[in-house]
């Protein structure tokens, strides 16, 4: 059944591999692209109407008013993209992608989603085609749709575009290096004979993964406040300030129970000795949400798993790998932090 706005598809995923594997590990071979770090997103263009679902299928429609109008005029034919969406910023010869731009995009205030479409606009990076015309491309194989993407694309203008694709591992292999420095998230690497599988994880995709030791300088209780819901972790800058910079939060629940009784010596009390409590900074997202945390003193040290920064913060929930009690918390810098060498997003965009 072909996919349309009224019954969505839902988008092929990936999973997690160590390393770009070699092209000829699967039967068909593989083909390479970069993974981009944005809004996933599938557009449904039939003419003047276009909408655009969200990898959970949400309507993301209304928010990029201005992919809506590019989409609706140059695809003159019906058709269904699998892509991502994305915001670049920065100048001329130094430009990146931009997440927290990017989600400020998401506003529930109509005029605010009409000036952001100005000053920061998206664009639509597509790197599946699942339908064209009457034709449903869903069981052809990838190096079939990407060979009719490719011919759709051909007339496609800023702010539309499609990815790079290649087949050499070893160009593959330089993406994930050089790329990250324009704002992009790994190499996704695709089966070249294999059909479109909506909600299966076919692809494989590569991200970078590091480690870093960091103090923890607080927790949240889960809501029945018997457990740590969330370990928050910190740096110290070059002041000597101790920054919040993310938080793990995969534990086991017997393990949360553990932990509270673990840290019960490290949490900062006042004279009285009762717990001291924080909050950390708000945002739009969090308003209403209890942002308060209880205050560990600066000695516990952790080593956890993060795959990038944005700002000085990890751009996602970072993954506890170990305790660290031969570390002294002042050691625990920004200076440790792996920062990628600056690309220039043009570079990357087909």
């Amino acid at each position: 059944m072909q996919p349309t706005a009224e019954s969505p598809v839902a988008p092929m995923l990936a999973r997690a591999v160590d390393a770009v594997p070699e092209p000829d590990s699967v039967e068909g071979g593989l083909a390479y692209e970069p993974k981009w770090d944005g809004f996933r997103g599938i557009a449904y263009v039939d003419g003047p109407r276009c909408e655009i679902g969200s990898r959970g299928s949400k309507p993301l429609t209304r928010y990029f008013p201005e992919l809506v109008a590019a989409l609706t005029e140059q695809l003159r034919v019906p058709c269904v993209l699998d892509g991502e969406i994305v915001v670049r910023t920065g100048t001329p010869g130094h430009e990146h992608l931009d997440w927290e731009a990017l989600s400020q995009r998401i506003h529930p205030a109509a005029t605010r989603i009409e000036k952001l479409s100005q000053e920061t606009p998206a664009m639509f990076v597509a790197f599946d085609l699942l339908a064209l015309g009457d034709r449903d491309y869903l069981s052809a194989p990838f190096r079939e749709r990407r060979a009719a993407l490719e011919s759709l694309a051909a007339e496609l203008r800023h702010p539309l575009s499609i990815t790079r694709l290649t087949t050499d591992v070893e160009l593959a292999r330089r993406w994930l290096v050089e790329f990250e420095g324009a704002g992009l998230d790994g190499v996704v690497a695709k089966r070249l004979a294999e059909p479109y599988a909506p909600g299966k994880r076919q692809m494989l995709k590569v991200k970078h993964h590091r480690t870093a030791d960091v103090v923890a300088l607080g927790y949240r209780l889960t809501s029945d406040g018997t457990g740590l819901a969330s370990l928050l972790l910190g740096l110290f800058d070059d002041d000597g300030v101790l920054r919040n910079v993310g938080a793990v939060s995969a534990f086991t629940d017997k393990r949360r129970r553990q932990l509270v009784d673990e840290l019960a010596p490290h949490v900062d009390r006042d004279a009285a000795g009762m717990p001291l409590k924080g909050e950390t900074e708000r945002s739009r997202f969090s308003s209403g949400k209890d942002l308060s945390y209880v205050r560990l003193k600066p000695e516990v040290v952790l080593e956890v798993r993060y795959d990038q920064l944005e700002g000085a913060r990890f751009r996602h929930t970072a993954q506890f790998e170990r305790w660290r009690p031969d570390r002294e918390a002042r050691s625990c810098t920004f200076e440790q932090l792996e920062r990628p060498i600056a690309y220039d997003l043009s570079k990357v965009i087909s």
